[in-house]
């Protein structure tokens, strides 16, 4: 059995910080300027769409990134793929499609829609807000599935903050600070964080399928990642519903790559991330125009870069140098946004939305030109929530959105545009009750690469791709039915046309008579059922809990399957107040029905198997503002996959401390 080793030195090293700690028992503040909806008068409630995960859940889970916190949520699922990213899918739609944010400013990468989720840590976050497909028009263009916010930390008292440092098997570790404070108008918010592994445990029973094996010990190799994120917010705050903020967050990141271990006999490379570096500076201003409306205002400007380097085994000692290795990335983007929000009319709630998003992108090889590409982007929307009676509502929206390239490398610019629509009626059966139905047309663009990527000379590009266009239908209800319980329940469809899909196409341009070309040919239908509940069991036991049943299906052609998603997924934790000083947890996660890629063109396709993994967690608060948890990860040693052929970590020990004040 792997044990850890450094649980005992940590304790004692930080145990005398308790010391000093004050009362800091809340979780901090949300950044309320972060959020979409500008909510012009007090006490609107957010849309149904929408649901959140505070920092005080984060850290009760150990989730240290923002991918496998949100996968605690009912119908998002988590999957890994073969370049070691973290990759998010919402209700089967995939993170090209749930474009995320920090504070309301986008961060997907322009080049091709992704983000790493497993690049971004969850040490400085106050919450993640997901929307769905019913999602608020004000985020903007390209929310064809939803939409994940991640809001930051705004302080509320002169000094308040937290100290966390903890180890796990694999040589992981981790550390951060957040301290924040306030001082009469003015407000500040600080975090820096570090996360670093080595490796991870490979669990029982594993075997590398490759003719020449390159993971036979007991550690994944090629597996250390080492990300570090700096934060910072001043605010001010002049006079009552005014307030202003500029916000700057650094990432600087390295990874590698783990090599493919599966019986396939394509595929395999031995790839490392030297840098994967993002950074986002950033204005939020919200000011009263009079009694009933208000004016917030978003400028920013975002840089993204990183290097890949490929080489010709797993030595690593012999680079490959020719006109795709090295491969460096440079993104910019600069934009900024308009909303204008009222009450001035009789029981409604008016918004309008202006948004501009300029992109630029840049691939450099020492063997090949330098290829530029610039998009503009522009979005108009209007939502008005209206007040039918004292218990219901309608909230209606349409918007207007338009691409342009304005630079692109030797092929044709073109431009695009497409239309976005809202209706979802809510009725309040109780003060914590209530039901909802609604329905939404959302829109994707296609993005730099899905138009003018060739595919290392295998595919033509394709100036006038379309928009892919999703209609959505959902009911469902959430609310307090009973005592001590929450209770959340949905039935969502969700159709899909146009969807970006590779054709193959006659053309001499790749080398031969054909090659493949992205078109608006697919077309595919999402159905589901999620439940959520967190329940208090009398005074010392918690449960939540959240299920996902997820139907694919693609109408195109029902003999090809829709991939990377799981047809049901579950998440439980149960926690157990032994102690006033000790708490218990116990996680399960388990998940059935996932198809993935397989590289052989006879068998394009592999049913992973299902899988369900356990974890423990103790909790010692020797005093109110400090914990010490000891705990361990999929406690069975399973071993399980969410791509083929890259196993997930076996069993994994780990230790935290954490100080608040």
């Amino acid at each position: 059995m792997r044990t850890c080793r450094f649980v005992l030195p940590l304790s004692a090293l930080l145990l005398p910080l308790a010391a000093t700690a004050a009362d800091a028992t809340s979780p901090p503040p949300v950044f309320t300027l972060g959020t979409i909806d500008v909510h012009a008068e007090r006490g609107t409630s957010p849309t149904v769409a929408e649901r959140s995960l505070d920092a005080e859940r984060i850290q009760q889970l150990d989730r240290t990134t923002v991918g496998d916190a949100v996968s605690v949520l009912p119908g998002v699922s988590l999957a890994r793929n073969s370049r070691n990213e973290d990759m998010v899918y919402l209700r089967g739609f995939d993170a090209r499609q749930v474009p995320v944010f920090l504070d309301g400013i986008p961060l997907y990468v322009p080049y091709d829609g992704y983000v790493d989720f497993g690049r971004f840590t969850t040490f400085d976050l106050a919450e993640i807000q997901v929307a769905s497909g019913g999602a608020s028009l004000l985020y903007g263009p390209n929310i064809l599935g939803g939409a994940i916010n991640l809001i930051s930390r705004r302080p509320e008292r002169p000094l308040e903050g937290d100290v966390r440092l903890g180890i796990a098997d694999g040589g992981e570790r981790k550390a951060a600070v957040n301290i924040g404070g306030r001082r009469g108008d003015w407000y500040f918010q600080l975090g820096a964080s570090i996360l670093k592994a080595d490796e991870f445990p490979l669990p029982k029973g594993f075997v590398d399928y490759k003719r020449v094996p390159t993971d036979t010990g007991k550690d994944r190799r090629n597996a250390s990642r080492d990300d570090r994120r700096l934060s910072f917010k001043l605010g001010y705050t002049p006079r009552e519903g005014d307030e202003y903020a500029i916000g700057y967050a650094r990432q600087d990141g390295e990874k590698d790559n783990p090599v493919y271990t599966g019986t396939a006999r394509s595929g395999i490379r031995y790839w490392r991330w030297p840098w994967w570096d993002k950074d986002s500076l950033y204005f939020i201003g919200n000011t009263r125009l009079g009694e009933h409306t208000t004016l917030r205002t978003r400028v920013y400007r975002d840089t993204y870069g990183n290097g890949l380097d490929a080489y010709t085994d797993g030595t690593y000692q012999v680079a490959m140098d020719n006109s795709s290795f090295p491969s460096i990335y440079d993104d910019r983007t600069v934009g900024g946004s308009v909303t204008l929000a009222t009450t001035a009319l009789p029981r409604q709630e008016l918004q309008f939305a202006i948004h501009y998003k300029e992109d630029q992108h840049s691939e450099r090889n020492p063997h090949s030109p330098t290829k530029d590409f610039r998009d503009v982007t522009t979005s108009v929307a209007i939502e008005d929530r209206i007040a039918l009676t004292d218990t219901s509502h309608l909230r209606v929206g349409i918007g207007h959105d338009r691409r342009d390239a304005k630079r692109v490398y030797f092929w044709p610019t073109g431009s695009t545009d497409a239309a976005n629509a809202v209706l979802e009626y809510v009725q309040q059966l109780a003060p914590d009750q209530q039901w909802y139905a609604s329905a939404a047309r959302r829109t994707r663009f296609p993005t730099i690469k899905d138009r003018y990527s060739a595919r290392m000379g295998a595919a033509l590009p394709n100036p006038d791709l379309k928009a892919e266009h999703a209609t959505h239908l959902e009911v469902g209800l959430r609310g307090r039915w009973w005592e001590g319980g929450q209770l959340q329940a949905a039935l969502f469809q969700s159709r899909i046309d146009d969807l970006i899909q590779n054709a193959v196409v006659a053309s001499r341009e790749c080398g031969g008579s054909t090659c493949n070309q992205a078109q608006n040919i697919g077309k595919a239908r999402h159905q589901g059922v999620e439940l959520g509940l967190r329940q208090r069991i009398g005074d010392d036991w918690d449960l939540q809990t959240s299920y996902t049943w997820l139907r694919r299906t693609n109408l195109e052609d029902r003999s090809v399957a829709l991939l990377d998603s799981p047809r049901q997924r579950l998440f439980m934790a149960v926690g157990w107040q032994l102690l006033p000083q000790l708490k218990l947890q116990a996680t399960l996660e388990a998940e059935q029905g996932r198809k993935v890629s397989y590289a052989d063109a006879a068998r394009p396709v592999r049913d992973l198997p299902g899988y369900g993994i356990t974890g423990f967690k103790a909790s010692w608060s020797p005093r109110e503002a400090w914990d010490v948890d000891l705990g361990v990860r999929n406690i069975g040693d399973k071993w399980y996959e969410l791509a083929d052929g890259y196993p997930m970590p076996g069993r994994t020990w780990f230790a935290n401390a954490n100080w608040r004040f």
